[in-house]
């Protein structure tokens, strides 16, 4: 899907502009992906999602994360940073789109960080499926038709005791409306339904911006 057929965030601006504002001051750098995606209409996490995502990352411990659909390496930029205060590590940065990843390559040198990063330019699930290694922390920001089969990739290659978020589990609040039936609309449902449904895995929908799944994988 094109970036203009994204929704609206979920939640009232004044509120999301607040969490934003209470967030720390960030890196100059950051300030400029965040600018850059306000100007082209890019869908990043933004300021309290991202820092949200560090703070779960810096609470785990995490030191091997995967992200599936990375964009230009805005989430990225969070997750390697926690990665660092973690003691090193290493974070996949997948997108299809070599511009993209040259892109979040500059942005991540600026910011000391692409040390830690490893960049794939390919689709993100065969990726993830083809690592060897168990993840601390998973990401998926993919299209949102691949969110219900991306699950068993995840859950193979995520470590028990792991941590899964997903981006945009409201979809502009078009999960609340029963005569929505747009494929990419399906596939956050399914999701849903999927990971809360299962005793695998003890999950909630956090509500800032478009909703952030949190979920932890028990085995």
């Amino acid at each position: 899907p094109s970036h203009a057929a994204m929704p609206a965030d979920a939640i009232p601006p004044r509120l999301q502009s607040y969490l934003d504002g209470l967030v720390p001051e960030r890196d100059p750098e950051l300030l400029e992906m965040e600018r850059h995606a306000r100007e082209h209409g890019f869908p990043i996490i933004g300021p309290a999602c991202g820092h949200l995502c560090y703070q779960v990352a810096r609470m785990t411990g995490a030191r091997q994360v995967f992200e599936l659909g990375s964009g230009y390496g805005y989430s990225t930029a969070w997750f390697a940073r926690a990665v660092r205060e973690n003691g090193g590590g290493e974070v996949h940065h997948t997108v299809w789109d070599q511009a993209l990843s040259d892109q979040a390559r500059r942005h991540l040198q600026a910011l000391g960080l692409a040390d830690l990063v490893r960049f794939h330019v390919r689709e993100a699930v065969e990726t993830l499926r083809e690592r060897e290694e168990r993840f601390d922390l998973i990401f998926s920001d993919i299209d949102k038709e691949g969110y219900p089969a991306s699950l068993p990739v995840i859950e193979e290659r995520l470590r028990p005791g792991g941590t899964l978020i997903v981006d945009n589990l409201l979809w502009g609040n078009r999960v609340l409306d029963p005569g929505e039936r747009e494929a990419a609309t399906e596939g956050v449902r399914e999701l849903t339904r999927l990971v809360t449904g299962s005793r695998r895995w003890i999950s909630s929908i956090v509500p800032i911006r478009d909703g952030l799944l949190l979920a932890f994988k028990i085995g």
